[in-house]
């Protein structure tokens, strides 16, 4: 339902459960009360068995990913270090790899133009600061 805002929450560095579709909402509940995570939906069901259960969900009611994201962060300020900390695609931290190690894992011209790369152990996925990487500190820089 809300997977883009997952996805920029963890490029901010957040620690971001994604649920599955296959989920209900007492596992939903149960999830948020064990991890102690915030849950932020657009059921407005799941809103309100969220608050019989003392939690404070945060609603989203945009479909504006700017505006969802600026509602999640309120007055948080994202600590800049934590910026692409964790993989997009699932969550997990990612490390520091060596160049030499992503040679055959990446395209030639990857390779190529950059020098530092990142790797989730997770998912084996390999990042780098390509065009997107100037793109996101720009929309981050733009939100505040």
């Amino acid at each position: 339902m809300l997977g883009t805002l997952a996805k920029w929450l963890r490029i901010y560095g957040f620690d971001t459960f994604y649920a599955s579709r296959d989920m209900d909402d007492p596992e939903l509940l149960g999830i948020s009360k064990k991890d102690n995570r915030i849950l932020i939906t657009r059921d407005k069901n799941l809103i309100i068995a969220a608050r019989r259960e003392n939690l404070k969900p945060i609603e989203i009611n945009s479909t504006a990913l700017d505006e969802q994201i600026s509602i999640v962060l309120g007055d948080i300020k994202p600590d800049k270090t934590k910026i692409l900390s964790r993989c997009i695609v699932c969550n997990a931290k990612v490390e520091d790899i060596k160049k030499q190690e992503v040679k055959d894992k990446v395209p030639k011209k990857v390779f190529e133009n950059n020098d530092k790369f990142w790797f989730c152990k997770k998912c084996n996925k390999i990042y780098w600061q390509g065009s997107h990487y100037e793109k996101m500190f720009e929309k981050i820089d733009n939100l505040g």
